[in-house]
Parts: C-alpha cells; structure tokens; sequence
C-alpha cells in the first residue's frame, strides 16, 4: 500500500542538494535572485518576495550566537551539550552547536565560525568560538 507524499523532503530539490553539499565538506545558503535577501533553510520559493530564483552560495560562516541553552544528559549518554541559534552575517538564523566550548561556557553575543564536519553518514554543520572568543 502507498504512503501519502507529504511533499518535498530531505530527499528531493533543494534539501537534497544542501545534504549533499554538506557531505562534501561545504556549507551553502540560497540568495533571492529577485529581492537579493539571504535564505536559509534551503527552499523552492524565496520566503521574502515568493520568486523561484533561488542561487547557492558559500556564506561567510561568520556569526553570533542568538540564543543558547544547556541540553542535560547523564555522562554515560555523552553528557551535556549545548544548542544555538546562530545568527550569519548573511542575515539568516539558524540551529546547530557550539564545538570547543563548554555547554555553560557558551553566551549571547558570541563571535562564532561555521565549520562542516564530515561523517560517514553525512555532513554536520556545527559552529566554533572565533579566534580568542572563547
């Protein structure tokens, strides 16, 4: 028996090509062709104006920390880690960590680097303090 589609997904269009590019190594965001604003997280249509031109770009990676919380959990399960939102110079927001950084260790305000991990499974975009921000 088919499954109902619930459109496009990590699978298909722009998620897609943002995984793969991810796996390589490299951290991409769209930019609205039509309205010239940053875009992220990778879309068909562009949020701000609703054109469909849409053209990747590898951002600056810099950025500063939005918001952060702790993440508790018991040593045996990998201990505490924290999560960010990330605002890029760019002018997007979005989720991922703070490596290097004590979960507690890591503030508002924050000058943060983007950085990929690659992984057997796949790319990791996670963040780490600028040079002597830590």
């Amino acid at each position: 028996m088919n499954q109902p589609s619930s459109g496009p997904g990590p699978d298909t269009g722009a998620d897609l090509h943002y995984s793969q590019a991810l796996a390589q190594g490299q951290f991409l965001i769209q930019r609205c062709e039509a309205c010239s604003r940053a875009v992220f997280y990778p879309r068909m249509v562009c949020p701000h104006c609703g054109s469909d031109q849409l053209a990747w770009q590898a951002p600056s990676g810099r950025g500063t920390v939005y918001s952060t919380t702790v993440v508790r959990r018991k040593p045996e399960a990998g201990g505490d880690y924290n999560v960010a939102l990330v605002d890029l110079e760019e002018g997007v927001r979005l989720m991922s960590r703070i490596d290097g950084v004590a979960p507690i260790g890591v503030h508002i305000g924050m000058p943060v680097q983007a950085k990929v991990l690659v992984r057997d499974n796949g790319g990791l975009l996670v963040f780490t303090a600028r040079e002597g921000q830590a």
